[in-house]
């Protein structure tokens, strides 16, 4: 038996899918990424928008293909359109032999078994609980980083996102799971943790009664051989002033935090279902700033939310102008059905959300081009990535950049570096979203 392994979606789906990858290797199973060799296929799928639907959608039909194609025999589907779509899946899709909802990857290896016993095979636990964590985990990363999940689920219930229906509530992973966790990945070569959830910022509040992440970056950043420790995904009205003091303690926390605003125009931002209003999200970021003058700000932005008027889109040109933001993304809106924001009026004509993301993109690509020119002659460590084919050079991460979304700094070297080597450099140039740079 061969099994291929497609993981789509976020960050926090990865993380479920390398658990999935050591339950299987702790049952032996080889891996291949050759699809007309595999006689196992699962598919960890994702739907939190249009676009991530219909990719999953489009990768099970070419997978279920090689039913009559190749020497498939089983084709599993895991993952966030498997919790909310079983039945349609079942139905449309007959090729489809397992189906696994968001809290019940933990049931991979039974899924595996059954089908190949010709049997149908589905697991939905409940979603207000955890799954059972292997003791072995398969990361897919690289080795030199990795992610983290501290928590599951969301109770925030904006009105345009599916997340709580398809994840459940908040639910934490205790302390010390995380902390085995964390010094497991470090002992096996990882130098930089990446931690996610839905929302980072309110680690700790079902568990211990409290907010607890600055607690939990406290410990980790007692771990030997770790380097650095970055935070993603946290909502600005839950950002609280212990969490700052420990980001600015902790030698290992990277200056940089992502946050989330989606918009800036108090009438939109209600009718997200946001809990924050432009005044208090200029108040945040200037709080940040002003404690923490080196750090990295990240956030995104939807383009296009209903009843969204041509001058909101102003308002928030206006406002990521003023504001700065070190990296940001842009997304169109995308109206899932199930949501409120989905049977609002005055839904957004499909040309003018991409027109007004390109603005918005056009803008900031202005915004960090002018920053990236101003960290000329700064000297900062790297983390190295891989080396520039055929060339003396190679390509590396400062604590400004998280993996997969932000920028790198390419460096002309005749050294011989290791991806995973973190190595001084100083800052000689910038390009749109890169920098180049020589080691010190």
């Amino acid at each position: 038996m061969k099994l291929l392994f497609i993981s789509l979606g976020c960050d926090k789906n990865l993380v479920d899918s390398e658990y999935m990858l050591g339950i299987l290797a702790e049952h032996g199973v080889e891996l291949t990424d050759d699809e007309a060799e595999a006689s196992v296929i699962v598919i960890n799928s994702c739907c939190f928008i249009g676009d991530a639907k219909e990719e999953s959608i489009n990768t099970i039909l070419e997978m279920a293909e090689l039913k009559k194609t190749g020497c498939l025999q089983s084709l599993i589907v895991t993952g966030c359109l498997a919790q909310r779509y079983p039945e349609e899946i079942k139905k449309e899709i007959p090729e489809v032999d397992a189906i696994l909802g968001t809290n019940s990857w933990d049931s991979i290896w039974e899924a595996v078994q059954e089908t190949l016993q010709n049997r149908f095979y589905q697991s939905f636990h409940s979603l207000s609980g955890l799954p059972q964590r292997p003791s072995r985990r398969s990361v897919t990363t690289g080795g030199h980083y990795a992610y983290l999940k501290i928590a599951e689920g969301c109770n925030k219930n904006c009105t345009y996102c599916v997340v709580p229906s398809v994840r459940g509530r908040y639910r934490s992973i205790p302390m010390e799971e995380l902390l085995a966790s964390a010094r497991e990945l470090v002992s096996s070569g990882v130098k930089e943790l990446v931690l996610v959830a839905q929302e980072t910022t309110l680690y700790g509040v079902d568990l211990y009664g409290t907010k607890s992440l600055h607690l939990l970056l406290d410990r980790l950043n007692e771990i030997s051989g770790l380097f650095w420790i970055r935070i993603l995904y946290c909502y600005p009205e839950e950002i609280y002033p212990e969490l700052v003091d420990s980001m600015k303690k902790n030698q290992k926390v990277c200056h940089y935090l992502d946050m989330p605003i989606q918009h800036c125009s108090d009438a939109i931002l209600k009718r997200m279902g946001r809990r924050t209003t432009k005044d208090e999200l200029v108040k945040r970021i200037r709080y940040l700033r002003e404690q923490i003058p080196d750090i990295t700000l990240r956030t995104t932005v939807i383009c296009g939310f209903p009843g969204e008027t041509s001058e909101q889109h102003e308002e928030l040109m206006q406002f990521v102008n003023d504001m700065e933001f070190d990296r940001l993304g842009a997304f169109t809106y995308s109206a899932e059905e199930g949501t409120k924001a989905a049977e609002m009026p005055d839904q957004t004509d499909e040309s003018v959300m991409k027109d007004w993301q390109a603005e918005i993109m056009e803008l900031e690509e202005e915004v960090i081009c002018d920053k990236n020119l101003s960290m000329k002659d700064t000297e900062l460590y790297v983390l190295i990535e891989g080396r520039v084919c055929d060339e003396n050079a190679y390509i590396g991460r400062t604590y400004r950049d998280a993996p997969n979304v932000d920028g790198y700094i390419f460096i002309s070297t005749d050294e011989e570096l290791m991806t995973g080597d973190i190595v001084k450099v100083k800052v000689t140039g910038a390009f749109e979203y890169d920098l180049t740079g020589e080691i010190i």
